[in-house]
């Protein structure tokens, strides 16, 4: 299961679990719906900064495998880069 799946499942369960027990308590109709209010903001407010936190990390990771990305294809033309060199000289040596 990925990680991005837990955490939402777990902040559902949290909101589903504060919004039942501001339900369930014993205050005035009133209250209890500021309180949901001020949760539902509350939540949706974490929610924004936790999603924000999850698209700058997803964004280091593609720049971190961009650049092994680029690290790799260079590597790979210096390999053929010199293999070509060696097939010009053993091609040189044989005339």
């Amino acid at each position: 299961m990925s990680s991005g799946k837990v955490f939402l499942g777990l902040l559902a369960g949290i909101a589903v679990g504060a919004t039942l027990g501001i339900l369930f308590a014993p205050e005035k109709g009133d209250t209890t719906r500021k309180k949901i209010s001020k949760k539902s903001d509350s939540y949706a407010k974490e929610l924004e900064e936790k999603f924000s936190d999850f698209v700058d990390l997803m964004a280091a990771k593609f720049d971190s495998l961009k650049e092994d990305a680029v690290h790799v294809a260079q590597k790979g033309k210096k390999k053929v880069d010199e293999a070509e060199a060696a097939i010009w000289d053993a091609k040189a040596s044989v005339k």
